[in-house]
């Protein structure tokens, strides 16, 4: 089994965690998204042209959130809470995440360089940090749910990348914000990925 992965890209890095989360450690294929040309090289792996692609026999696996699903069914469905309602929220959850905060991620490129703090807040831009407080807020505790999973994977990133241009939620938001923050998985995930990108 083997994941492909690309430098900065978000996406790579909550397939990454997911991956870490069940013991399942595919060889990564590492490509250079800022080197030109870079998307002829995805190709070779990525029908779609996209990271993080899985590669596994003689399939492919596209798409975070497939990839994720992927591994939830390989570790008897360890990416997702046992009971039905919870496991419909985590689902949700991770597909907003998916889908949304377009405004947030276009303004705040993902990065592992010091930035200024982020002072100018639009309308869009505002309206998706109130709504990922709504979200943070819900957390049972450290993690979103009883114990880690996908979703919390999917908001650890969101979580590093807010505080990269500081912005810090406050409340039970913040608390959230701050677990995923000292999260050792998150805090590896970024070491290696640094890696990626140097």
């Amino acid at each position: 089994m083997q994941l492909v992965v690309g430098t900065l890209s978000t996406w790579s890095l909550r397939a990454f965690i997911c991956a870490r989360l069940v013991n399942i450690q595919p060889d990564l294929i590492l490509i250079d998204l800022e080197k030109p040309g870079y998307k002829a090289e995805v190709l070779k792996y990525s029908p779609t042209g996209l990271v993080p692609a899985l590669l596994v026999d003689d399939f492919v696996v596209c798409d975070s959130l497939a990839i994720v699903e992927y591994f939830n069914e390989c570790s008897d469905g360890a990416l997702y809470p046992r009971e039905q309602s919870e496991r419909a929220q985590a689902r949700s959850l991770c597909m907003e995440m998916h889908s949304g905060f377009v405004s947030l991620r276009s303004r705040c490129p993902f990065t592992f360089e010091k930035i200024e703090p982020l002072a100018d807040f639009n309308g869009v831009i505002q309206e998706d940090i109130e709504r990922i407080k709504v979200i943070f807020a819900q957390a049972k505790g450290p993690f979103m749910f009883d114990k880690a999973g996908a979703v919390d994977a999917f908001f650890a990133i969101l979580a590093f990348r807010l505080d990269i241009y500081g912005i810090c939620l406050d409340g039970k938001a913040g608390d959230y914000q701050r677990s995923l923050l000292d999260w050792p998985l998150l805090k590896n995930t970024v070491a290696s990925a640094r890696h990626w990108s140097s």
